[in-house]
């Protein structure tokens, strides 16, 4: 677990602050959020809602709210509190905390058919104050991993015991299949765009061909599925038998828990990037 002081805090804050994050699957299995745990609340109700997106100093949801709803938020004058609620992994307890907001605008969002559906709304979310620093946090990691992928890309780890602690890598063993064929292979070394492995075998007829490769982080809690195809290959000095392969990743579909695991790396080896030693 690292540490985030304050200033980084005011960091992702400032550079941040207005970008939006749309909440996919993906991004809901990343960050721990709870959906069936967020809520508007108004005037002492709660009332459930899904997050579609947020950024730091608003969000956009999606609430169930019957006609007579509307009233009581004209009456608070559209002041409500945004709950959202993770699990994190290195904690015990989920956390949960309110943001103070004001709504700005909404709009049907259902079917007026369905009966079901016909109350559902989309929300448009203005926070009257600066949200926790869990959110932003949070948030920031994962947008500085997301612009650090690129201006990062070909930053190249070698993976040792002492990067695999800090990356929190399993192992450096893993299986990459070749035109769906699994392989066993060693890591050498990753960075954003692309890895480079060792595996048994000659090379040259796996050139261009798609290969996907697994990572195991965190003692196996999250395995990463990494698809690219294998661009280069080389010798592998006094060994015959192995050769190494350099797979470039397929860009749109790089995971972003990847991406964290890597950018977590490099913000806290910064030092050791500078002077070219990682």
């Amino acid at each position: 677990m690292s540490v985030t002081t304050s200033q980084q805090i005011n960091t992702y804050y400032n550079l941040f602050k207005e970008v939006e994050v749309t909440f996919n699957k993906q991004v809901i299995n990343v960050l721990g959020l709870l959906p069936k745990q967020v809520s508007l609340k108004c005037g002492g109700e709660s009332y459930p809602c899904i997050i579609y997106s947020t950024s730091m100093v608003g969000a956009n949801v999606i609430a169930n709210l019957e006609p007579g709803v509307f009233k009581i938020l004209r009456e608070a004058k559209s002041a409500v509190s945004l709950r959202y609620s993770f699990k994190i992994s290195y904690k015990p307890y989920p956390i949960s905390f309110y943001v103070s907001s004001k709504i700005t605008g909404h709009s049907p969002y259902g079917d007026p058919g369905d009966k079901e559906k016909s109350n559902l709304n989309f929300i448009s979310l203005t926070y009257t104050k600066k949200p926790p620093d869990n959110l932003i946090e949070m948030l920031g990691e994962l947008l500085e991993a997301n612009a650090n992928a690129q201006k990062r890309k070909d930053v190249r780890i070698i993976i040792t015991p002492r990067s695999m602690k800090a990356l929190a890598l399993d192992s450096r063993e893993t299986t990459v299949e070749i035109e769906s064929v699994p392989r066993k292979c060693i890591i050498r070394d990753i960075c954003f765009s692309g890895a480079k492995v060792l595996l048994v075998g000659v090379a040259k007829f796996l050139l261009n061909k798609p290969a996907v490769i697994y990572m195991s982080f965190d003692d196996q809690h999250n395995k990463v599925k990494l698809p690219g195809k294998i661009i280069r290959f080389e010798d592998v000095e006094g060994r015959k038998d192995i050769t190494a392969l350099a797979i470039q990743f397929e860009e749109a579909n790089l995971p972003i828990a990847y991406k964290m695991y890597i950018n977590k790396y490099l913000r806290t080896h910064r030092l050791s990037l500078e002077k070219g030693q990682l």
